[in-house]
């Protein structure tokens, strides 16, 4: 399975984006559950938020509660993740974690999104 994540783009600080995560190829097998990103300079990768399988309970870092959105389209098996009021230290690569028959898929090639003042 190979992930795609898009959405990414340039935008100025208070702006918003709308990230998107599926397979190359439909897989109704695929259980996409999170983000995360890697700012630059930074060595591991930080988790943005998550929804859990049930879809029932969604968890934030405290630094984007309020401001992002995790949701799902469980018909087309795509993950979102909104994002409002953008400030230039979300600037990031953004990637997605997903489940396919419960092993965990490689990391993709992430989306970017820069944020300036």
């Amino acid at each position: 399975v190979t992930l795609v994540e898009s959405g990414g783009g340039s935008v100025q600080a208070g702006g918003s984006l709308t990230l998107s995560c599926r397979a190359s190829q439909f897989t109704p097998t695929l259980d996409c559950i999170s983000w995360f990103r890697l700012a630059p300079g930074d060595k591991e990768r930080e988790g943005v938020a998550a929804i859990d399988r049930d879809r029932k309970i969604v968890s934030y870092a405290d630094s984007v509660k309020g401001r992002f959105a995790i949701s799902k389209d469980e018909i087309e098996n795509i993950l979102y993740l909104h994002m409002n009021n953008l400030k230039p230290e979300d600037s990031a690569t953004y990637y997605c974690r997903c489940l396919e028959r419960s092993r965990w898929v490689p990391w993709a090639q992430g989306t970017q999104v820069t944020v300036s003042l």
